[in-house]
């Protein structure tokens, strides 16, 4: 194991648990002993995070999976600079900057804290022309993004794209995915408020739900209906949002912020889910290519709702992101 003087000397890290589920204010901050990497691990000094609404899900107690309690832990998406490589760890070296976000079980590896241990296969490289705040805001909405349009719905270039919740962080890299690819993407929003932001980040067009029927809207512009759903949404708003396709069109539902999904019995579309922790390694390889190439040359670049300077302000990020008022991801810089 190679070691830096920090990492030699730092025996406990600060790190948001929780010991109850419920709302933002059951997060604290606590002391944890910090082990050292083991073999195939690394120790990161964390410089920012990105928030995800799996984690407000998980720390409610409505995620797929649940926490241990008392004492869990929470968080995906981090960005930072390795401080030790284990004896086994090749591909990284202390002083690499780096980013995480997949193959975490958040209870136990959760990356809220100033200083994590992750292994290798959790960690990707974070191009040197990247900050701190855009690696954090990077990893799981654009692979989640490429993954379900790319792998899964196989988006062509010159595909309509109707996306649900686009002002979402997972909504926003999809807008960006489908134009790096040559796609069109129509996002909708509930409010008008945040029309100009999504046109500003490569919308083609914008439905506003709240005003118009999204189903009689997309078939305006486009004719004879969207190729793509890619839909956060779920519940009973799905079979409506279904409506805005074409007759061979394909539904990808990668999120169920309204609940389960009922799904008729005459559906004439091809439907899919999605979910990032089941991909092969292969997909998981490829979404990180993608992701690396846009991100260096400027074509994937996450839009940033507000960013929360220090640990401390972690229940207001999360009190932000219950609103539901925000455009993109919010990130806490440590």
């Amino acid at each position: 194991m190679t070691n830096t003087p920090q990492a030699a000397t730092a025996r406990t890290t600060r790190t948001v648990l929780f010991d109850a589920l419920g709302g933002p204010e059951v997060l604290r901050i606590h002391d944890v002993p910090l082990p050292a990497p083991g073999p195939t691990e690394l120790l990161i000094r964390v410089e920012a995070l990105g928030l995800n609404r799996a984690e407000a899900l998980f720390r409610a107690g409505t995620y797929y999976y649940q926490p241990t309690l008392p004492g869990s832990r929470l968080g995906y998406e981090a960005s930072g600079t390795v401080e030790a490589v284990g004896d086994q760890v090749t591909a990284f070296a202390p002083g690499d900057p780096v980013m995480t976000g997949s193959g975490i079980e958040m209870g136990a590896q959760g990356v809220y804290a100033e200083r994590i241990v992750l292994p290798e296969t959790s960690v990707l490289p974070r191009p040197a022309s990247v900050d701190a705040v855009t690696g954090a805001a990077a990893r799981l909405t654009y692979t989640t993004a490429y993954g379900a349009l790319v792998e899964t719905a196989g988006m062509r270039p010159g595909d309509h794209v109707l996306i649900t919740a686009a002002s979402s962080g997972v909504g926003t890299a999809a807008i960006q995915v489908a134009r790096r690819i040559g796609a069109v993407p129509i996002a909708a929003t509930r409010t008008e408020a945040k029309r100009q932001a999504l046109l500003d980040l490569g919308a083609e067009h914008v439905v506003v739900t709240g005003t118009h029927d999204v189903a009689k809207e997309t078939h305006r512009i486009t004719g004879t209906g969207a190729d793509i759903l890619f839909d956060a949404i779920g519940g009973p708003e799905l079979p409506h949002h279904a409506a805005a396709l074409g007759a061979s069109g394909t539904i990808v539902v990668y999120g169920w912020l309204n609940g389960p999904i009922t799904f008729p019995m005459n559906w004439p579309q091809t439907i899919h889910t999605y979910a990032n922790f089941s991909v092969p390694p292969e997909v998981r390889d490829r979404s990180d290519a993608f992701l690396r190439a846009g991100l260096r040359d400027g074509t994937l670049r996450p839009a940033i709702a507000e960013v929360f300077e220090g640990l401390d302000r972690i229940q207001d990020a999360h009190r932000l992101m219950e609103t539901g008022t925000h455009t993109g991801k919010i990130v806490v810089t440590l």
